[in-house]
């Protein structure tokens, strides 16, 4: 089983964009699992943010990001993205990806017990 690595956060402020990268901390493994967003900020809850199929082909997002957030996957690198746009203040959260190895065709963005292979999380502030 591999591990998740997440990349990309930091500090940003209110309408800036950043762009999070999940990827198999051996750079040669390869998988086609689905892939989960998800965050957790402080004293609340984790959530799923958005998803990708393995394919890529399908994807799905939180109605708090829908188009701000893009999920994407480059398989020839093991790499997914998450581009995030129009960042505000409550897209404060540390950030991490995991994989599904349940789902065959799709995503789905929880529960969180189904999903595997957890990143350590980046970090990302949306502040003025």
């Amino acid at each position: 089983q591999f591990k998740l690595v997440e990349s990309g956060g930091g500090l940003v402020q209110p309408g800036g964009s950043l762009r999070l990268s999940c990827a198999p901390s051996d750079q040669f493994t390869r998988h086609n699992y689905a892939i989960g967003w998800f965050r957790q900020a402080s004293g609340k809850e984790r959530e799923g943010v958005a998803c990708i199929s393995g394919s890529g082909g399908m994807t799905n997002y939180v109605d708090s990001v829908k188009g701000r957030f893009t999920i994407s996957r480059d398989n020839t690198k093991g790499t997914v993205s998450l581009q995030m746009n129009s960042l505000k203040p409550e897209d404060t959260a540390t950030y991490y990806c995991a994989a599904d190895p349940t789902i065959i065709n799709g995503c789905r963005r929880g529960p969180s017990y189904v999903f595997t292979s957890w990143g350590q999380g980046t970090e990302v502030t949306v502040s003025s």
